[in-house]
């Protein structure tokens, strides 16, 4: 395996493990797959926050009435190098009858700083 395969793979177990936390709400776990600060480019603006403290309530104050679960639809690497992977994410939100609150695509930054793969910031059409 090439170094930016294993890159490519560390980028893509940090989102399995953001998902599985956000599913779970386990705000450790979220907090655990992402930068601080961590930055998300929506509407025009950008968003930051600055430590864990604030960011699970934030999430389900724009995921939607009823929001249940995510699932990532598709997680295709757009580029790697040895400090960072971008990844081209669609993802849908459900409600917990299985219907789809929507579907939405971003793109997330996976960087590693001081030795640690997470996400540092991404731009997305999700409310």
């Amino acid at each position: 395996m090439t170094e930016t395969d294993q890159n490519v793979a560390a980028a893509l177990a940090v989102m399995n493990a953001h998902l599985a936390g956000l599913n779970a709400r386990d705000e450790a776990a979220i907090a655990a797959t992402l930068h601080f600060p961590h930055y998300r480019l929506s509407g025009g603006r950008m968003k930051v926050w600055e430590t864990p403290d604030d960011y699970f309530g934030d999430f389900l104050a724009r995921a939607g009435d009823g929001w249940d679960h995510t699932v990532w639809d598709t997680l295709d690497c757009l580029a790697a190098g040895p400090e960072k992977v971008h990844l081209d994410v669609r993802f849908t939100r459900y409600r917990a009858d299985g219907s789809a609150l929507g579907h939405f695509r971003s793109l997330w930054v996976i960087a590693r700083l001081n030795g640690k793969w997470a996400a540092q910031l991404r731009s997305s059409f999700a409310a």
